[in-house]
């Protein structure tokens, strides 16, 4: 079952994006672009449910359901 995470991104002045979330406590990601930072979370989230016996209702996250708000970034030209 999909899960959803909230996360906050920011731009840090090195260049690169951090990943943190309220959500699942520990989740810190760090990547050169969002696309990538994205994956990292994805997949650092996945380790800390799996580290709570990989049960997400133990850090209590909402599931996916029929429809969901979702920020999409576009590049101005």
């Amino acid at each position: 079952m999909e899960r959803i995470v909230r996360l906050h991104i920011e731009k840090l002045p090195e260049g690169v994006y951090l990943a943190t979330s309220d959500d699942v406590q520990g989740l810190v990601a760090q990547g050169r672009t969002i696309t990538e930072t994205l994956e990292i979370a994805r997949d650092v989230a996945r380790k800390l449910i799996e580290a709570h016996g990989g049960d997400p209702d133990a850090v209590a996250l909402p599931a996916v359901g029929d429809s969901l708000d979702y920020p999409l970034v576009v590049a101005a030209e």
